[in-house]
């Protein structure tokens, strides 16, 4: 069994920072994509950021120059920076992982319980 936790989220100020994090654990053969979406009240789920094993980065274009993802293979963990927050970004995070858990079962996704993020004077 695989589970993603997430922590990090809070109560912020408009221009302020925040940093999430998430760990997968469990049976874990491969560790695929990695991310971040989100979820605002009323809206569907957004991706946020995506990030290859390899390190290769996507951005939706309203974080791009403030949030930066980043991932440590070896732990299992991927984590999202988010500079100059504004209002709009508030939503719940979730954090999303394309895992094996075990050679030859396919690959499967998997999502965190989800984060809030506040953004608010």
């Amino acid at each position: 069994q695989v589970q993603l936790v997430e922590s990090g989220g809070g109560l912020v100020q408009p221009g302020g920072s925040l940093r999430l994090s998430c760990a997968a654990s469990g049976s874990i053969f491969s560790n695929n994509d990695m991310g971040w979406y989100r979820q605002a009240p009323g809206k569907q789920r957004e991706l946020v950021a995506r990030i290859t094993s390899g390190g290769t980065t996507n951005y939706v274009d309203s974080v791009k120059g403030r949030f930066t993802i980043s991932r440590d293979n070896a732990k299992n963990t991927v984590a999202l920076q988010m500079n100059s927050l504004k209002p709009e970004d508030t939503a719940v995070y979730y954090c999303n992982a394309n895992i094996q858990p075990k050679w030859p079962i396919p690959s499967y996704s998997y999502w965190g319980q989800g984060t809030q993020v506040t953004v608010s004077s």
